[in-house]
């Protein structure tokens, strides 16, 4: 045979490419139509620029976009971060408590509810300018997702290996730590990617309610110029991070779980 079975299956990059070459070419699709659409119909770039215009002007005020995308990475990774610790402790407290997990879910269910265009001026108003309201905000949109995964993977547990632990004479906390939890971990990395993708959207529309500087800010000044070319290209910096802080959930499951393939959870 001219190849062996490694080579007919491909090498690992070349796997990796091939899955993602569908999402890929429909990327550049739509791209390539809106650019031919802008500039085969006349349209005012002042009503939409092309991919191309915003392109460059990303490039030209690079420096500008980079000053304002910091103060938005931090208050994302930062209520992001308070989101994680707040949800992981509450899963801890309503798994061992079913009575205070029928007193609070419906509050957390509530607390999803609330528009947040209505919730963030007052936060503001509450906190000031800094960096605070922003990341309360980021946390109230992230926890929820990260939260309900947990408890599902707590429950997900097999019965069969706490009762083997219960017979053993493992406490409580011995059979949560060495079952429930380690079960519930596929979960809460897929909360974690759900929840990731909220944490720079909320983080921008906070600075729309009222910051100094950010993305948010950014784009609203913008905006209020007419330029939607850099109003763009502030979305395509904050999608960009977004993709990343995606990539770096999937890569932080590889490290915690290399046995497990994220791309097989989130592949259509």
């Amino acid at each position: 045979m001219a190849f062996d079975a490694q080579s007919r299956r491909g090498t690992p990059l070349s796997r990796h490419v091939c899955r993602h070459l569908p999402a890929i070419g429909a990327i550049a699709a739509i791209f390539v139509l809106w650019e031919a659409y802008v500039r085969l119909s006349g349209i005012s770039a002042t009503a939409l620029p092309s991919p191309s215009d915003v392109v460059e002007q990303a490039w030209i005020n690079r420096d500008a976009l980079w000053r304002n995308t910091l103060p938005t990475l931090a208050a994302t990774l930062a209520g992001f971060g308070c989101s994680l610790i707040v949800a992981f402790a509450l899963s801890i407290v309503v798994d061992f408590s079913p009575l205070l997990r029928r007193a609070l879910f419906p509050v957390f269910i509530a607390s999803q509810t609330l528009p947040l265009v209505a919730i963030a001026p007052l936060v503001v108003l509450w906190f000031g300018f800094g960096l605070l309201p922003k990341i309360l905000l980021v946390a109230l949109v992230t926890f929820f997702p990260m939260l309900v995964a947990l408890v599902e993977g707590y429950a997900a547990t097999e019965r069969e290996i706490e009762e083997l632990l219960a017979s053993m004479g493992a406490s409580g906390t011995r059979r949560f730590v060495t079952a429930r939890l380690p079960s519930a971990l596929p979960y809460f990395f897929a909360g974690l990617r759900i929840s990731v993708t909220y944490a720079v959207v909320g983080a921008i529309f906070a600075e729309y309610a009222g910051a100094v500087s950010g993305l948010g800010i950014y784009i609203l000044t913008a905006k209020n110029n007419f330029r939607p070319d850099l109003v763009l290209a502030a979305v395509l910096v904050s999608s960009l991070l977004t993709l990343a802080l995606f990539g770096a959930t999937i890569l932080l499951q590889r490290i915690v779980m290399p046995w497990a393939s994220p791309a097989k959870e989130i592949r259509p």
